[in-house]
């Protein structure tokens, strides 16, 4: 009796215990589902836990800068592989190469520093992806297909070496405008496809030819801790996009600095008139980017311009400086889009726009369609901000697309424009907007 007594007495102590505990306040996407505690995970790979090194100079690979060593470096690559994997570590000094092409069981460690050719034919051309369309283009620098697990770590520098490309873009440009990025033969810097729970960690992705980082098809994804930079000013890089999630869901971008002469974090997943029937094609879900500081880019965060449906995206916590904008919705007249469950909060700097809405029509090809659906951004919610703008909201009402409930909520904004419209926005909900 006296040893039921003393359980029940304890049963009764630890549920007291319980009831006094605080609660843990579960996180919810915008959409109100709760936010899996895979997301609160920002510990660092250890890379030492991954298996063998193989050091490219253990295997031959000469440390010269002004030498192309694509096949030396990817036999090293293959032999991790072959050998059950490992991580192929660039040590200190500079190591020129082509497309390289990662496997099952492999990663790659830089100490010092690979530098992509500047000669587009040391780039293979295969099926892949880019601009929302499944094509035959140009690998990047660093390519992983079907990798899970892939990591890439620093501290060291990938180097697109992307001058010569520049150089030759705007050459193309000033003989045709209307010269698509495709036209100019460009390679991407890293090319992350069909993968499972990558990290890119503390690692300098610099230079890019294109587009810095590009994931397609790929779940639990970090960007821990990375400083992605290319030239805004003198030779810019057109299209240096920081990070292009394409067809992704899981995807967290976590204490990064980025400065690009294009978008930070991008949304794609495919354009065109019938892009929603396309297998190739699909959604952008489940996306976090926090403790971020923006340099110079043209949006913080850009949906489109090629997406079709994006869903459950927060942007919080970040510095700004000299965003061009900061939340850009590309809408596109040719291509059904719906971007929904958006939250932007807790944001303080300076911004050319704060909120841009507007048709985006560049090298678009509208063609008939009786069943097209009409384009909505709905469920937008803009809070805790305190940023100096030119145009706080730079918003254009469409027959193309619909905007319906929008949430402005505890903004302080010196804003020169002055422009905000709540009528421009179905059922739109404004609490403590502070226009200065």
């Amino acid at each position: 009796m006296k040893k039921l007594f003393l359980l029940m007495l304890g049963c009764a102590m630890v549920a007291a215990a319980s009831a006094r505990k605080p609660k843990v306040r579960l996180e919810l996407f915008p959409d109100g589902t709760p936010i899996s505690t895979w997301f609160s995970d920002t510990s660092r790979v250890d890379v030492n836990s991954l298996g063998k090194k193989y050091a490219l100079t253990d295997y031959g690979v000469k440390t010269d800068s002004n030498l192309v060593q694509t096949e030396a470096i990817q036999a090293v690559i293959d032999l991790a592989a072959r050998e059950g994997g490992g991580v192929v570590v660039v040590p200190q000094g500079t190591f020129l190469s082509g497309s390289l092409f990662f496997k099952k069981g492999t990663h790659l460690k830089v100490e010092g520093r690979l530098k992509g050719s500047d000669r587009i034919r040391d780039f293979k051309i295969l099926d892949t992806r880019m601009e929302g369309q499944s094509l035959k283009y140009f690998a990047a620098l660093v390519n992983a297909d079907g990798v899970d697990g892939f990591t890439i770590s620093g501290p060291g520098v990938i180097d697109g070496n992307g001058k010569a490309y520049w150089e030759e873009f705007w050459i193309r440009r000033e003989y045709n405008r209307q010269c698509t990025n495709l036209e100019a033969m460009r390679p991407r810097l890293t090319y992350i496809s069909n993968s499972s729970n990558v990290t890119v960690q503390d690692v300098r992705l610099i230079n890019s030819p294109f587009w810095t980082n590009h994931v397609y098809k790929s779940d639990h994804v970090r960007f821990l801790g990375c400083h992605i930079f290319s030239p805004t000013s003198g030779i810019k890089a057109p299209s240096s996009d920081a990070i292009d999630l394409d067809v992704c869901h899981d995807v967290l971008v976590h204490g990064c600095f980025m400065s690009v002469n294009d978008d930070a974090v991008v949304l794609k997943g495919g354009k065109g008139t019938w892009a929603d029937k396309d297998p190739n094609n699909g959604p952008n879900y489940n996306i976090i980017i926090e403790d971020c500081v923006y340099g110079r880019v043209h949006g913080c965060l850009t949906l489109g311009s090629e997406s079709l449906y994006d869903k459950n995206v927060i942007l919080r916590r970040c510095k700004v400086t000299e965003a061009t904008r900061v939340l850009w919705l590309k809408m596109r007249p040719d291509t059904p889009q719906h971007y929904e469950y958006v939250t932007v909060e807790n944001l303080e700097g300076n911004c050319g726009s704060f909120l841009v809405v507007r048709p985006w029509t560049q090298f678009f090809k509208p063609e008939d369609r009786d069943d097209m659906p009409l384009s909505t951004c709905n469920n937008i919610v803009i809070r805790n901000i305190n940023m100096d703008c030119k145009n706080f909201f730079d918003v254009g009402a469409s027959d193309k697309y619909q905007l319906r409930d929008f949430t402005f909520e505890n903004c302080k904004v010196r804003d020169q424009k002055k422009a905000f419209d709540a009528s421009l926005i179905e059922n739109c909900v404004v609490k403590n907007l502070v226009v200065e």
